[in-house]
Formats: structure tokens, C-alpha cells, sequence
């Protein structure tokens, strides 16, 4: 996740200096890249991962990771970054991982590992905005690629030597085609795969906006970590309260449809708070905050309300509308911010999230001890 991040902060702006890199559209593109490969292959690699095993899969997925790594380190335009992004998301094992998780954690231990994956997320999100900056001047961009993918082929070397393997149940023969029909048609996993779609839309959209933002209102690029570091900060003390109640189901849902509220309101309070350092710091703390307790939420929900027979299935569908959420985000932000400029990003994110906050509302969250078959 690391890899996926760490552009995020300097990405905009130093592809101005890429041939290529004057057009917002494909400058959103080579950002959300990845998300669109990842979207295509995370379902085939949660099956292939349910039929032939979880750690084989991450194998083959981190080495395709570093090779898109390397290629966009190398690449002369903007164009073939986004080719090595493309490759990046071939490494398509968010679902494995999870599903791996699941196999290795008892039911009523599940959500504090979800919770754990999903907090480091955060912490990784939280690092690669601060250290961002600070690599882009001394390594640069194509530096950071490099680092990523020597970091990937690192990350082999940890799942072979230290990850136990986790017992798991392979689905029947021609199951697959069956599973992913159930998992699809499921009212209450439909829920949760638009929220993960909407919430990294949004993400990826606000980050064609943030850093622009962030120095108009006057902070050199090598200095937004000063905003970066005490927002993510602010927001995992904010996220604590929902966490440490996700074992309570009545709790649970009720954390998960005022997070989806939070990030509606801080959005269409957005408007106001372009141009004011201070301002734009406390909108980053109330996206936030609510955004890592719903990256935790999110998988905690999908791994109890999904059958236990096609857990791998389902995350795959789970990942790949998480991905694609990524590449229409980042997309459809580089073109919106061209032609209408952040005004543009707001009322697509609202829209989004509005959907989702209705959505939510008629969410059903399991007891513990319900197992679905």
C-alpha cells in the first residue's frame, strides 16, 4: 500500500514537468492507473487464491508490483507511467490478504485484525504523506518508484519466512461461477461495495485538489507534511472510539453511518475552506478521521456477512470495486479539476456520498455468531 500511496503528495505536481504532464486528465489517470488492473484481476486472484492458496498468490502479485515499479521509475513521459501503474495494480492480492487474515483469526478476534490491517493502512497513508515530500527532494519521483519496488520483493521474503499457513476450505469444483453470482446479488454486501467504491473515489478525487490547494494557500511542497503530520495524527486518536466498539454490532452501525456523515458534511463544507492553510487542516482532520475507521470497518463487515465457503470470492469483488472506485476517482478528478476546477471534484465526491449515506442507513449487521453459508 505503501507504493500505492507515497505519489500521492507529489505526483500532480511534478508530472508538470513530464512531457505529457500538462494535461490533468492523464495526470489522474497515471495516479489512478493502477486501480483500474487491480479492479479486473482482484476477483480471479481472491478465486485463484480460494482454489490454489493465499500465499502463492501474494508471490506472484508483489513480483508483478515491483516489475510496474521499475517501469514507471524509468519511464521518459507520462505515458509510460502510466503503464507502470497499470503493471503496479496486476499485483492484484488485497483480497488474498484479507481472506488470509480471516482463515488465521477466530470469528470473535476478526474485527481487531480487520481493525489492525485497516489501521495500518492508515499509518502507511499517514507516513507516505510525510515522508512523500521529503523522498521527492531526495530521490525524487522516480526514485520512489524504484524504492517501492525494491520494498515489494522485501515483502516476499516477510510473507515466506514469518506468515504461518492458514488452513482454509477450497470451494468445490465449478463452484467459482456460483460463488461470485451469490456474493454479487447479496443486498447487504452491495451496500458495503459501493461504500468502498465511493470511499476511495473520493480519496483518489481530493488528491487532485489537496496538493494544489496546499500551495496556493502558500506551503511549499516540501513542506506539507507540516499539515499532513499532526491531521493524520488528530485523526487516529478521532477514529479510537468507533474501533475499540466494532465487536458491538448495534455500536458498529451506528460508528459506520455517522463516518459516512462526517465525510458528506466536511465535504460540502469544502468550498469555504479553499485558500485558508488553517481551514484546509481542520477539513483534512474531518475526512480523516472518519475515513480510517471506515477502511477498517469496511472489511470487518464484508468478512462476516460473506460466506464462508467463498470468503476469497467476495473480497475479490470487494477489492476490485475498491480499485475501480480508485481509478474513476482519480480519473474523473484530473478531468472535473481541468474543466471546472475543484468546485467540479466537490459535487461529484457529495454525490457519491450521499448515495452511500442512503445506503447505509439500511445496512444489517450480523451478531458474532452468525455464520453465513
Amino acid at each position: 500500500m505503501l507504493g500505492m500511496f507515497v505519489i500521492l503528495p507529489v505526483f500532480a505536481i511534478y508530472a508538470e514537468q513530464l512531457p505529457g504532464g500538462g494535461n490533468l486528465t492523464l495526470v489522474g489517470m497515471a495516479i489512478g492507473a493502477y486501480g483500474l488492473t487491480q479492479a479486473i484481476l482482484q476477483i480471479p486472484f481472491g478465486w485463484w487464491s480460494d482454489r490454489y492458496g493465499r500465499k502463492p498468490v501474494i508471490y506472484v502479485g508483489l513480483v508483478i508490483f515491483a516489475i510496474g515499479s521499475f517501469v514507471a521509475a524509468l519511464a521518459p513521459d507520462i505515458y509510460v507511467v502510466i503503464i507502470g501503474r497499470i503493471l503496479q495494480g496486476a499485483g492484484a492480492i488485497s483480497a488474498a490478504v484479507i481472506a488470509m487474515t480471516a482463515d488465521l483469526t477466530r470469528e470473535d478476534q476478526r474485527a481487531k485484525a480487520m481493525a489492525m490491517i485497516g489501521s495500518t493502512i492508515g499509518v502507511t497513508f499517514a507516513l507516505s504523506l510525510i515522508v512523500s515530500p521529503w523522498l521527492s527532494r531526495v530521490i525524487g519521483v522516480p526514485g520512489i518508484f524504484a524504492l517501492t519496488g525494491v520494498l515489494a520483493l522485501a515483502a516476499i521474503v516477510v510473507v515466506w519466512r514469518y506468515i504461518p499457513d492458514a488452513p482454509q476450505t477450497p470451494p468445490a469444483p465449478g463452484r467459482a461461477l456460483k460463488d461470485f453470482w451469490h456474493v454479487l446479488k447479496d443486498p447487504q454486501l452491495a451496500r458495503l461495495n459501493w461504500g468502498i467504491f465511493a470511499l476511495h473515489a473520493v480519496l483518489m478525487a481530493m488528491f487532485i485538489v489537496v496538493p494544489f490547494s496546499l500551495r496556493d494557500a502558500g506551503l511549499a511542497v516540501d513542506e506539507h507534511w507540516k499539515v499532513y503530520l499532526p491531521v493524520m495524527l488528530g485523526s487516529f486518536v478521532l477514529m479510537l472510539p468507533p474501533i475499540m466498539q466494532a465487536g458491538n454490532t448495534k455500536r458498529l452501525r451506528i460508528w459506520f453511518i455517522v463516518s459516512v456523515g462526517l465525510l458528506l458534511a466536511s465535504h460540502l463544507a469544502l468550498p469555504w475552506l479553499v485558500g485558508n492553510l488553517w481551514l484546509l487542516s481542520l477539513f483534512l482532520l474531518a475526512f480523516f478521521a472518519p475515513f480510517n475507521a471506515l477502511e477498517a470497518m469496511l472489511p470487518t463487515l464484508t468478512t462476516r456477512l460473506a460466506p464462508g465457503h467463498a470468503k476469497g470470492t467476495a473480497l475479490g469483488l470487494y477489492s476490485s470495486i475498491q480499485f475501480f472506485g480508485t481509478f474513476v476517482g482519480a480519473a474523473a478528478g484530473g478531468f472535473l479539476y481541468q474543466h471546472w476546477g475543484a468546485v467540479g471534484i466537490i459535487v461529484l465526491d457529495a454525490v457519491l456520498l450521499v448515495i452511500w449515506l442512503i445506503l447505509a442507513i439500511g445496512l444489517r449487521v450480523p451478531a458474532l455468531s452468525a455464520q453465513r453459508t
